[in-house]
């Protein structure tokens, strides 16, 4: 085994050790923080795709493996949402991106009602964006604003945040949009879920307008083995106008797509 890779596999073990090491918390039994947790999922996610583009120059990139720790819950006060992506894990060109989504329910914290027509809840939000380069040096973004939590039938969930974005390599401020969503359906007797989000983000010094789209269809395969709810396959479909914000490097990239629910 050449030097080189030896290199890059024991720097993706050891990513994807850290990884877990940082979410395993999150993935406790309900019975075991049943006091602060009102619902709680964490998953594990495998993608491979296609038709990737390099980020100024718009060539063609390789094929692309993607593993994607999740982690969502809600509490008394609110919700959170994160993820890390580790990106080539077992290549030279490995990076890592990850999230961290809290939510603040003003509803709850001030008990007064501030459901309408198709919303939930107001909430205060927020995210950090931290990520590394394949060739080094990483970044930070910070968000902040506010969340919609929308009543939509048949949804399981589907909500709306509008931040301010701040891009700390940046000069200058934007906005950014971020819807999400999950709903199930079923063909026969077999069971979909549809979810995913679209970022939606102005231009921010040198940066252009972009639109990121991840929408999902999975089947739950864990169904057909009496596990439902556990093992989901499907597709993830990339939509990136603008990729980082560079003019003119759009990216569509189908991507099979295994999920574990722990």
């Amino acid at each position: 085994m050449k030097r080189s890779i030896r290199s890059s596999l024991s720097r993706s073990l050891k990513t994807v050790t850290l990884a877990v090491a940082l979410l395993l918390p999150f993935a406790a039994p309900e019975k075991a923080s049943a006091g602060a947790a009102l619902w709680q999922e964490t998953n594990l996610q495998y993608l491979w795709g296609d038709n990737f583009r390099i980020a100024p120059t718009g060539e063609k990139d390789n094929n692309q493996a993607t593993i994607t720790i999740e982690h969502a819950d809600a509490w008394k006060y609110g919700d959170n949402f994160l993820f890390v992506d580790i990106t080539n894990p077992t290549e030279d060109d490995i990076s890592l991106y990850g999230e961290i989504s809290p939510r603040l329910s003003l509803g709850k914290i001030t008990g007064l009602d501030l459901s309408a027509p198709l919303i939930k809840d107001v909430l205060l939000a927020g995210t950090l964006e931290v990520g590394t380069y394949p060739s080094g040096g990483g970044f930070h973004n910070y968000l902040y604003g506010m969340g919609l939590s929308l009543n939509l039938p048949k949804f399981n969930f589907a909500d709306l945040n509008l931040y301010v974005r701040n891009s700390m390599d940046k000069e200058g401020v934007t906005y950014q949009v971020t819807p999400a969503w999950q709903v199930p359906f079923n063909i026969g007797k077999a069971n979909f879920v549809c979810e995913g989000f679209i970022d939606i983000a102005g231009s921010e010094g040198n940066s252009a307008f972009n639109i990121d789209a991840q929408p999902r269809l999975l089947l739950d395969a864990g169904k057909f083995w009496g596990s439902p709810g556990n093992l989901f396959v499907g597709t993830e479909f990339i939509y990136w106008r603008n990729k980082y914000g560079f003019s003119g490097i759009n990216e569509y990239a189908p991507q099979v797509m295994v999920k574990w629910v722990l």
